[in-house]
């Protein structure tokens, strides 16, 4: 079952498994360009090697989940460009294969510096909301406007799902979602495509700690992912690291599946003034990370302006 070779995977891991971190703000610092709607998945037209190099950076950082390049990378994104569907289905699949490719290159540098105990590695296809792709910060405020039903949603998020699960995802990561009518699109996406070999998790973002930024209950989004047998991890990405501890208890409350956690930097905690404050970069959550696993969370990493620094940080935390 799904939830067997998840676990599976995280004791394999040795009980916590390490997610990657920010993938756009290392492309940038690597010279890359991102001021489009596209934002990283432009690189996957013009940049590849650089997506690669990021994957393999990540990895060498102790990794055990590399994200692919397509959190933006929609069949109507690419469209509207001017790629046709079956060069926009080929940027798709290239997204997997780049991640696959790093995957396959550390194990390579693993086994020529006689490392034979490698972590294992997945590679999650990501999924960004429909909100990511309007490009309008939509992805932040979850209002999507009154066209926007189920149906709409599910056609709009269908095809990619499949190409993702069909070459070489070894899950499927929905990933900021900022809604409940989004989160009920996935999983019904999810029961209704038989064929689709791979699990998946959901990862929702918070402002408040309480709520998902559209202002429906984290709890109500939880127990969706929760009635979903394909769904193997439940769990909060993109959102200030101080609201995170509330978090992994409010979706503790309603599921058993693996918790996950991989929230944005920008934050250190003061502990004298007992607060979190704005910083500009660095290793900043790191030292929070051990009481998110002994609230419950199993998988953690990080997004938005973390680095392979942050990621190193928690993989060494998390093997000792």
């Amino acid at each position: 079952s799904f939830s067997s070779f998840f676990d599976d995977f995280i004791r394999q891991c040795g009980g916590f498994a390490v997610i990657d971190g920010g993938l756009a703000t290392e492309l940038e610092r690597l010279g890359a360009d991102l001021n489009d709607p596209l934002w990283s998945a432009k690189c996957l037209i013009d940049s590849p090697h650089l997506i690669r190099g990021v994957h393999l950076d990540y990895l060498e950082a102790g990794a055990n989940i590399i994200i692919s390049a397509s959190y933006q990378a929609t069949l109507q994104g690419f469209q509207a460009k001017g790629f046709s569907i079956e060069e926009s289905e080929s940027l798709l699949r290239t997204s997997i294969k780049l991640a696959c490719e790093a995957r396959d290159m550390h194990y390579v540098r693993g086994s020529r510096n006689n490392i034979h105990h490698h972590q294992p590695v997945l590679v999650a296809g990501s999924v960004g909301s429909y909100g990511a792709y309007l490009a309008d910060g939509s992805e932040y405020s979850g209002v999507y406007g009154d066209g926007i039903d189920l149906s709409y949603l599910k056609q709009f998020h269908r095809r990619r799902v499949q190409i993702l699960a069909e070459n070489g995802a070894d899950l499927i990561a929905f990933e900021t979602i900022p809604n409940k009518i989004e989160a009920q699109a996935y999983a019904e996406i999810l029961k209704e495509e038989t064929e689709l070999k791979v699990p998946a998790w959901f990862t929702f973002n918070s402002s408040d700690g309480v709520h998902v930024v559209s202002g429906d209950s984290v709890k109500e989004c939880a127990r969706i992912a929760d009635s979903c047998d394909n769904v193997v991890g439940v769990g909060i990405n993109c959102t200030p690291p101080r609201y995170i501890h509330g978090l992994i208890q409010s979706i503790k409350a309603v599921t058993n599946k693996p918790i996950l956690v991989y929230p944005n930097s920008g934050e250190t905690y003061d502990p004298i003034r007992k607060e979190w404050e704005t910083c500009s970069e660095g290793v900043d959550f790191v030292p929070y990370v051990e009481k998110w696993r002994e609230a419950g969370a199993t998988l953690i990493g990080g997004c938005c302006r973390t680095t392979p620094a942050t990621i190193r940080a928690i993989s060494d935390l998390l093997r000792n």
